[in-house]
């Protein structure tokens, strides 16, 4: 009984361990054995207490697996965010364009363009010379400046290899697939005018910041604010994923200038054309808006492609017209004449005695180029003459010149808001020595810039209000009086006769309208304490004269005598026709010479039907403006030669 109950109670372990019994051979003990004596070798052990051991370590370690888990995911989750941020997680800029520059008219005259530059990481880089050489050819660069550049950057994960390429360009770059080689959008200024507006617009740098002109003056308005976004980038730096947008970028502020692109492609053309006809070195012309203040055009030789910077002389990137000053020869005249009219001691038609055509001037002469005998005021500005001006100016007390002068925007700085811009020199009073005002008189002893003279002569045209220039459509600057409009009239009127018949600017005339105007040729200062035999050929002049629209100066540099002369007349006179020509005719100024502009169309008629044999039909002549008088006094063909070091150049006054 016993045996059974034993049996049924045992369970399937039992059982098993039974069966082991069995099977362990004649050593093993047997069941009889079993309960007698007391056990040898090892402790029997307990499988089932073993199992839950075990299976309860599992569950801790998973418990606290699983708690570990969720304190790094929920609770303690920033350290390790950040650390995997800082691998995969990137916040690159958004780049932005810069606003566009158009002219008046809303042509473009800067703009930005899409490109792409090329980055790559040094350190993956680095990993793979073999494709060094690969790369190297594919930037056209040589292998070892590569290679020493990258060596010198190891350190880092970023490095331009080469920006702002043509997309194009860019795609056969990274289709090589080098590794650690990347590509980013950029712009970059492109300038549709070229060499033609170079000056006025400067350029911009590798970072698209503006570095000269235009470019920088308007630079905070101009460039835009880059924006920031997050990305996640994987293993090879491609981006798989837009995070997050951190910046929005804002496109930079399109400016408006008071610039005509025809009338500034005018004026470069001309003066080119006069630089290569005469020799000369260097070249300004600047267009006003006499009624305004604008600058319609403003042009500089020598010049360079703001495209192509690095093919160019940085010497040529000066704007000469705003920062250059040169002595304004006789184009002085005119402001000294109507500070004579204003204090009331003459009038246009006073009489002034130039005989002998020399006067002295302290230690030195004051000599014109022919001796013009007795001329009234009026005739002292039709023929240029240094005497003349002198003796117009010599009793005038020094204070009241110095301020009638200044009160034209000379000695000061024009506040155009052009970077650079030259104030010239006009010396006060108490720095004059004896000589000195009467060689202000015709135009030395003082400098002013192209830009300056313009002013000048805008304000004559503009019943004697000076207004301070400017480059921005729809800004206005207020005008200040700078001399009596009564006087600002008679002075017109002397200056027309400078482009008529017996005047000193017969290349300047304009058929169809009254031109007023005045030339000017002075000697260039040698910088040794005299004056050379080199010239500055001047004109400045106003057009048309009853309802004047545009002044514009002319300022040629150094021309060859042999070549067209040098007297500013014949050098610089025909470029402000030519250009004032075109001007006139693109805004569709009325002419106010229509008497002259009839008669010169029955000439041509009559120079047609006797080149056709008296018959009524034939080709039409063109009508030039020589046609307009054929008895107009030709300019001297000489001056009288300087002495060294003089203080007062003689006879360089027309």
């Amino acid at each position: 009984m016993s045996g059974r109950r034993d049996d049924h109670r045992s369970g399937p372990l039992d059982r098993l361990l039974g069966e082991r019994g069995k099977r362990q051979g004649p050593y093993s003990r047997g069941p009889s054995d079993r309960g007698a004596g007391k056990p040898r070798g090892r402790a029997r052990f307990d499988l089932r207490n073993r199992l839950l051991i075990v299976g309860g370590t599992l569950g801790l370690c998973a418990l606290a697996l699983v708690g570990r888990a969720f304190y790094l995911q929920v609770i303690g989750n920033d350290f390790y965010r950040q650390q995997g941020d800082a691998r995969a997680l990137r916040e690159i800029p958004i780049p932005t364009s810069r606003g566009m520059i158009t002219d008046r008219n809303g042509e473009p005259l800067a703009v930005s363009t899409p490109v792409e530059s090329i980055w790559g990481n040094p350190k993956e880089l680095l990993k793979n010379p073999a494709r060094l050489p690969e790369l190297a050819a594919a930037l056209g660069v040589p292998t070892d400046y590569l290679t020493r550049k990258l060596s010198q950057r190891s350190g880092k994960e970023f490095l331009y290899l080469k920006r702002r390429i043509n997309p194009d360009e860019a795609h056969r770059i990274l289709a090589r697939k080098i590794p650690g080689v990347f590509s980013q959008r950029e712009f970059r200024r492109f300038y549709p005018q070229g060499e033609a507006m170079a000056h006025v617009l400067g350029f911009t740098n590798i970072d698209d910041r503006g570095q000269e002109g235009l470019e920088l003056a308007f630079d905070d308005w101009l460039r835009g604010k880059p924006g920031a976004k997050r990305v996640i980038r994987d293993g090879a730096g491609r981006i798989i994923e837009n995070v997050d947008l951190v910046k929005s970028a804002e496109p930079g502020h399109d400016l408006t200038l008071t610039i005509d692109r025809r009338i500034q492609y005018l004026t470069y053309r001309e003066l080119r054309r006069a630089l290569l006809e005469t020799g000369a070195s260097s070249g300004s012309a600047v267009v006003l808006d006499v009624d305004t203040g604008e600058v319609l055009a403003m042009a500089n030789l020598p010049t360079y492609n703001p495209n192509l910077l690095g093919s160019g002389n940085p010497d040529t990137h000066r704007n000469r017209a705003v920062t250059d000053v040169v002595e304004p020869g006789s184009t002085m005249k005119p402001i000294t004449i109507a500070a004579a009219l204003q204090s009331g001691r003459v009038t246009p038609n006073t009489i002034v005695d130039t005989r002998p055509g020399s006067m002295p001037n302290g230690r030195y002469r004051i000599n014109d180029t022919h001796n013009y005998g007795v001329l009234t005021v009026t005739g002292v500005i039709t023929k240029s003459s240094n005497v003349g001006a002198a003796k117009l100016a010599l009793p005038l007390p020094n204070d009241y010149y110095y301020q009638f002068v200044k009160g034209f925007g000379y000695g000061r700085k024009p506040e155009s808001g052009f970077p650079g811009e030259s104030s010239g020199v006009l010396m006060p009073p108490d720095r004059w020595s004896g000589t000195t005002k009467a060689t202000m008189s015709y135009g030395y002893g003082l400098s002013a810039t192209p830009l300056q003279i313009a002013m000048a002569y805008a304000a004559m045209a503009n019943g004697g209000k000076l207004i301070a220039p400017t480059f921005v459509r729809g800004q206005r600057n207020e005008p200040q009086q700078a001399m009596d409009p009564k006087v600002s009239a008679e002075v017109m009127r002397m200056m027309q006769t400078v482009t008529e018949p017996g005047g000193t600017a017969k290349a300047a005339a304009i058929l169809g309208y009254h031109v007023a105007g005045k030339t000017g040729t002075a000697r260039k200062f040698s910088g040794t304490g005299g004056y050379s035999n080199k010239y500055i050929s001047l004109f400045a002049g106003v057009v048309p004269v009853k309802r004047p629209r545009f002044a514009m100066t002319v300022v040629i540099s150094e021309p060859d005598p042999s070549m067209r002369g040098y007297y500013g007349g014949s050098v610089s006179g025909p470029v402000f026709r030519n250009v004032m020509d075109g001007a006139l005719r693109l805004m569709d100024v009325a002419p106010d010479d229509i008497d002259t502009w009839l008669a010169a169309q029955s000439a041509a008629e009559a120079k047609r039907l006797k080149a056709n044999g008296g018959k009524p039909s034939g080709p039409v002549l063109p009508i030039d403006a020589e046609s307009v008088s054929e008895n107009i006094e030709e300019l001297p063909a000489d001056l009288p030669p300087v002495a060294a070091g003089a203080v007062a150049p003689l006879g360089a006054g027309r």
